[in-house]
Parts: structure tokens; sequence; C-alpha cells
């Protein structure tokens, strides 16, 4: 018989009011997004971070949060949609607004915020490579604590695996799974902002445009493709091609592509414009 951790006894739901459900997983949204709000302001509000390169101001990040928030929301469902299940969505069209069934998808929440920050960016005449690379400093806290209620949902788990700390998840098959929830809290989140911290506030990386982000996205795709080999796929997906590449692998190859391009630009100086003065 395989071993397995017994799974934490955490109700998914934190607080019932009445009708009212406040679920662990909605709090990690709210409190990602909080916490990327005031993390943002402290970064524009340091000169030495930037070299003189215009940013956003303090007063500005409060509007960014909008944007931040119907991108990430949006963009989260409508890629779920799009990469993971659109046949489904297409026979039953109303479930599309059920977002309290959950289905949301990480790359889709990139391309929606991606998309509500260069808006963002046009309308206030900043450069949108600045504003990409303040939301990936602070988006690895909201990656760790989304990854952290996934575990708690028991869902999105790994295969089935003989590791010493496997789980037996909650309205699974019974059998121990790697805990991959956990793998993409400390790769995804905690390693990133591990990185990310120590070179923007030492070795002012925000001073070139589009590397905090391009560096963000590159660990990212290398980490959720080390994850994907052992985090079981989406049943209504399965494996693309044989019984190895999964859709995460395919989305975060093409992350990891731009990512690089971003670098190569940032590195090479030409993502630096200059700005008129506010």
């Amino acid at each position: 018989m395989l071993f397995a951790l017994p799974f934490p006894p955490i109700s998914p739901v934190l607080l019932e009011l009445g009708p009212i459900s406040i679920r662990w997983y909605g709090l990690a949204y709210v409190i990602g997004l909080i916490f990327g709000w005031w993390y943002i302001i402290r970064m524009v509000d340091k000169d030495r971070l930037w070299g003189g390169l215009k940013r956003p101001k303090a007063t500005d990040i409060d509007d960014l949060l909008v944007w931040m928030t119907l991108g990430v929301v949006l963009g989260g469902r409508v890629g779920y949609i799009l990469f993971y299940n659109f046949e489904a969505y297409r026979q039953n069209p109303w479930e599309i607004l059920q977002i309290w069934h959950g289905g949301m998808s990480v790359h889709g929440g990139f391309i929606g915020t991606a998309i509500a920050q260069y808006l963002f960016a046009r309308r206030r005449g900043l450069n949108t490579l600045s504003i990409f690379d303040l939301t990936a400093a602070a988006a690895p806290v909201g990656l760790f604590l989304g990854r952290l209620a996934n575990f708690i949902n028991g869902e999105l788990y790994g295969r089935v695996t003989d590791v010493p700390w496997a789980f037996i998840f909650p309205n699974s098959d019974g059998l121990p799974r790697h805990p991959s929830q956990l793998y993409e809290a400390g790769l995804e989140g905690l390693l990133i902002f591990a990185v990310l911290t120590p070179l923007i506030w030492k070795g002012g990386i925000l001073r070139k445009p589009g590397l905090a982000v391009g560096i963000f996205g590159l660990i990212y795709a290398a980490a959720r493709i080390l994850v994907e080999t052992v985090r079981e796929p989406d049943p209504q997906v399965g494996f693309l091609f044989g019984d190895f590449l999964t859709m995460g692998m395919l989305l975060s190859a093409v992350t990891a592509l731009a990512a690089t391009t971003l670098i190569v630009l940032a590195l090479g100086g030409r993502t630096r414009r200059p700005e008129p003065s506010s």
C-alpha cells in the first residue's frame, strides 16, 4: 500500500454569513490585489529605483488596481474557457458567468492583465513595460496565495506517486498524489519573489523597462513546465501529444519565448525611450 499524508481538515469556505460565503480562493485574490497595490506604491515612491525614468504617480495606482482586477478576473475566465473547456461552455454558454463554480486560467489572467495595463499606460502616457514590471514584482504573492487556496480546495492536484509527502485529496480517486499546488506555490510564488525583490531594490532593474517582467515570465514558465511533469492534466483536455505534453506546458513555452525576447531587448537598452516630463 502506498504511503500518504492525511489531508488537512480545512474547509474551502472560510466563513458563511447567511447566503454569503467567503472562500479561501476568493480571499487569495483580494489579498493578492491589496498587497500588489501597497507594494507598487512603495516602488513608485522610490526615485532611486528608476534612474529618472518616468513612472506612474502613487495616486495613479488606485486606478491601476481597478484595471488589474478586471483584467485578471476577465482574462482568467476567458482564458480558461478558450484554453481548457471551450466545448463545454459552447454547449452551455450561461455557465460562463457562473465563476463561483471555478474555472480560471493563470495564463489567461496574464493576458487579461497585460491588456488592462497596456490600456492604462496608453491613457496615462506611460511606458507599458514599466507598468508590466511593477505588476510582475507584486504578482508572485498573489500566485503563492492562489496555489495555497487550490490546495485547500483539493483541486489541480498531481499525479499518483509513492513519494512520502503525497496526499490523498478529497473527491479524488483515493490514491496518493503529488501536492503539485504546493510545488507551484513555492516555485511560482516564493521563488520568483525572492529573485525579483533584490534585483529591484538593489539591482536597479526597473531602469530597464521589461526586464523585471521578462525575468518573471521566464522563471514562471520554467517552474510551470517542471511542475506539469507531475501535475494531473485537466480531465477535459488531457495530454496534447502522447503522454507528456500538456496545455500548461504549451502555454508556458510561449510565455518563455516572449519573456526571453523582452529580457534581450531590455538588456540591450531598446525598451527605454525618452519620456516627456509630467
